[in-house]
């Protein structure tokens, strides 16, 4: 167990890790390697260039003998960096993964608790599900004025086919408000607004909190996501990835079952529906660079989301 004064701590990439995340990225050749500038440019680039390498996926939870999400840091190491199969996680792996590479780059990062808006997904724009998205607060700080926060300077990773391919959204802001659900008047959650352009609607993303989140709250979130019957994780194949040209985010990579789609803004250029595992596993090589073997391939028979053909 540790000591007192070592409960605070997070774990945090020695520098030869730390480099040889750096170097998958493709990052500009002005892009520090050390002495980080730990500003919002550097962020902002580290982040772009982390969603279009390291794709959203869920696919532990089914092309896997084990059918389980590790957030050990080092496993997840070894997944996204070492094992070089194109792998990448879901919420709390890849928002964990980001967040130790931060912390290792010398950033103050709080992670917090957040939840996803039904109406992202077609639901009540007003409601919002459970804790089970990892946020990362990271300083400096927005400044925030009368409940109103600049939201590009609260930056969160990844989550799934309905957000991630919309990072590229250019306008963002955090407003501290009670959400429908609070019995309790007095309570306040950030949420999250995002919106493409100066005369579009805002949209409510996300609620988040300032209460900073443990690892065993992480656990505990991710065993409720990996496991139960009724997550949409352990019922369906979800795959998101940017597509990154010249250095600016122009589109996404997504799949969801058996139906992949690559997009150019907001225009779906090309959809592929696959008939069976094989084209699936053929789609996720070719379009997103995912390479499973041939024991995960296994994993999957039996499961739900098997293609039968």
């Amino acid at each position: 167990m540790p000591s007192s004064a070592e409960a605070h701590l997070r774990p945090t990439y020695p520098t030869a890790k730390l480099q040889q995340y750096l170097r998958t990225l493709s990052l500009p050749s002005t892009f520090p390697h050390h002495g980080f500038a730990l500003d919002y440019n550097e962020l902002r680039t580290l982040q772009q260039h982390h969603l279009s390498t390291y794709p959203f996926e869920n696919l532990s939870l089914h092309y896997s003998t084990t059918h389980t999400v590790s957030l050990d840091t080092d496993a997840l190491f070894e997944k996204f960096v070492e094992k070089g199969c194109g792998r990448g996680g879901y919420c709390m792996e890849n928002n964990g993964f980001f967040g130790t590479v931060l912390r290792s780059m010398g950033y103050d990062v709080t992670s917090v608790g957040a939840r996803v808006c039904e109406g992202i997904a077609g639901g009540d724009g007003s409601m919002f599900g459970s804790w089970f998205v990892l946020f990362h607060l990271i300083s400096p700080q927005p400044a925030i004025a009368n409940g109103l926060a600049d939201g590009n300077a609260m930056r969160q990773v990844a989550y799934g086919q309905h957000h991630q391919h919309r990072r590229h959204k250019i306008h963002g802001r955090c407003w501290l408000r009670r959400i429908p659900q609070h019995t309790d008047p007095t309570q306040r959650l950030w949420l999250y607004q995002a919106r493409d352009s100066d005369t579009s609607e805002w949209q409510t993303q996300y609620c988040f909190t300032e209460t900073e989140f443990l690892p065993r709250d992480y656990e505990m979130m991710n065993f409720w996501t990996s496991q139960s019957r009724t997550s949409i994780f352990t019922q369906a194949i979800l795959v998101a990835k940017m597509v990154m040209e010249e250095g600016r985010l122009v589109g996404s990579l997504t799949m969801f079952n058996g139906e992949a789609k690559r997009t150019v803004g907001k225009e779906t250029v090309e959809k592929k529906c696959c008939a069976d595992e094989e084209e699936r596993v053929n789609v996720l090589r070719e379009w997103f660079g995912v390479v499973l073997t041939t024991e995960e391939r296994r994993g999957i028979s039996g499961l739900v989301t098997e293609l039968k053909g």
